[in-house]
Order: C-alpha cells, then structure tokens, then sequence
C-alpha cells in the first residue's frame, strides 16, 4: 500500500492499542511503526535500480524481520518510557502489531513481498488491490484527521476507530469476493474461446477493484485483456503480445536482466522503442488501460541504449492520461 495509508492505518491501529495510556503520542508511534518496513527505500541510494527493486519489500518485509525488530524496540522503548507502566513485552506487541499489518497489506497488491526472505526468495502477491485505492484508504486518513482534532480525553476515539477500520476491512473484503468472481469469469472465457494458457494473473487496474487487468501466458507470449465487474458478456477481448524473449539474447549485464527476470515473476517481455530495446514487467498493467492503440507496459527498462530508469516503477502508470482518457477509464469500469 502507499506511504500514507500505512500511516493513517498506523495511527489509528496506535491509539486503539495504547491510546489510553500513551495519549495521542500512540498514534505518532503508530505512524512511525507502520512505516518502519518501507526503510528499505534508502538501499536505492548504493544500489543499481534491478537490485533496488528486489530489495524494496524484502527482508524488511520479513517474518524474520518482524521477529527481530519487534524485541529490540520494545527493549528501546521500555527505557525511554520507563513511567508509562508498559512492560518490555507489551512494546514488543504494540510495534509488532503494526509492523505485521505493513506486511499483510502489501501482499495485497501486485508488486510482490518477500515474507520469507532470507530463506526463500518467493513473494507473496494477491493481487486483489492496486496499490493507491482511495476507496480503502479515505476511512483511516478521516479518522485519523478526527483523530487529530479531538481531545484525548474524548470518550468516542476507538469508535471512530473500529467504524473506520471496519468500513477499510469491508471493502478488502469485497475486493476479494471480486477477485475470485473475475478469475472464475476468466478461467471460464479461456474454455469459450478455446485458448490454452501456462498460467494467468488478475490484479485491478487503477484506483478501483471495478475493471480488472489480465495477462495469460502462452508456449509463445501473452495474451492481454480487461475485465469488469459489470461486464454482462462472457467472452473477453484479448490482445496477443509477442514475448520476443530472443531480443535479450547476448545481453551484456547479465546480472541485471537476472534480476530483473526474478522481479517479474517471470511475467515479461522484450521490446524495442524506435532502437532502444527495453525490458517489460507486463504485472503492473498498461499504460491508459489499454484504450488507446498500441499500449506500451507501465514498467519498462532501458537496457540498450543505457537511458535514465530512474523512478522506474512510476513513470508509466499514469502517463497519457487525459479527460479523454479518464471517461473511457469509467466508462470502460461500468461495463460492456
């Protein structure tokens, strides 16, 4: 999830736990714990941007993580709260709450979290959420904007908590049921249209769990759709993309395609942009949804020649979008 839904849900998670003995100092602990896997940002400082990317929601996104950090800054805490009347193993609990819920909501979305790192280098990734969505994210940032406003002696804080939270955990809730409704949609489109398919993944398009994103994988390529919640027909208009995996043949910098071959799931393709040849995660959907011809993939790699790909993950999700864009985005969400 962004940075300031895990503040927000941070804060909130915070005054409900230690609230009443801490004051309004729990939810700026809150704000800080929840925020404490996503540190992992400095690594781009020193790394190359395929290391970088693996890196990012890797061992600070750990089970093993959360059992070490958990301990020493309770044992911090302890010492530098000695009179709040909160054991060393209760400040264990209340960081370690909040670093758990970090990583239970990031596995949500697509880019992937390494729960097992270092022992295994898969990650967990449900796809059931775009990892901006206003309409799980509005109910913690209200109430921690109430929460902020109103004293700390007020007697409604953890009501406004638990109806927040409670709103944000019904929506996860109906992303869900949506998940399984469209990949049963799509798993039942593949026999209509007698397509045979290695395996495939959903995740929802943009600020919504409405319209939703598919890519297929063939013995030679993808095949790329949309499907929406709405949607009244079975069948799915399908695009057939080339994995021209052969364009990375001889490559030079064979560690930083490896990476970013593991980045991706294995859920790529090459391409060229005029003579520039580029590495494309087709996971994090294309640019405008698809409704302008010839889409290009929101993540791209320059590999030759070497071009800036800085801000790598970012730069292509909402490029091209116009009004125009926008009204066929939501007109394409209410379906077909």
């Amino acid at each position: 999830m962004d940075s300031l839904t895990h503040i927000a849900v941070g804060a909130c998670i915070g005054e409900l736990v230690a609230g009443k003995r801490l004051g309004k100092k729990a939810m700026v602990i809150g704000a800080l714990a929840q925020s404490i896997p996503d540190a992992d940002f400095v690594t781009s400082w020193w790394m190359t941007v395929p290391s970088d990317l693996l890196a990012h929601r890797g061992f600070t996104h750990s089970i093993l993580f959360l059992l070490l950090i958990s301990p020493i800054l309770g044992w911090c805490s302890q010492k530098v709260f000695p009179k709040i009347g909160i054991d060393r193993l209760g400040w264990a609990f209340i960081w370690g709450i909040q670093i758990f819920m970090h990583l239970f909501l990031d596995i949500f979305n697509v880019y992937g979290t390494g729960l097992f790192e270092p022992f295994s280098h898969y990650r967990v990734s449900l796809n059931t959420f775009f990892v901006l969505d206003p309409l799980f994210s509005l109910w913690p940032i209200m109430a921690l904007a109430a929460l902020s406003i109103l004293k700390s002696t007020y007697a409604g804080r953890s009501k406004i908590i638990v109806a927040a939270l409670g709103m944000s955990g019904l929506y996860m809730v109906n992303s869900v049921y949506h998940k399984l409704y469209i990949d049963r949609a799509v798993t039942k489109s593949f026999e209509l249209q007698h397509l045979h398919v290695e395996r495939y993944f959903t995740t929802p398009t943009a600020l919504n769990n409405i319209l939703w994103y598919i890519v297929a994988q063939t013995d030679s390529g993808y095949y790329v759709g949309y499907r929406s919640v709405l949607d009244r027909q079975p069948l799915i208009n399908y695009r057939s993309v080339a994995a021209q995996h052969e364009l990375l043949n001889g490559i030079a910098d064979t560690t930083a395609i490896g990476q970013l071959k593991r980045f991706s799931q294995g859920y790529y393709v090459a391409s060229k942009y005029n003579d520039t040849l580029v590495f494309n995660d087709l996971r994090f959907g294309e640019m405008t949804a698809g409704l302008q011809p010839d889409p290009r993939f929101s993540f791209y790699y320059y590999l030759q020649p070497r071009l800036s790909n800085d801000v790598i993950i970012q730069r292509g999700r909402f490029c091209g979008w116009d009004r125009h864009v926008v009204a066929a985005f939501v007109q394409r969400i209410m379906g077909k």
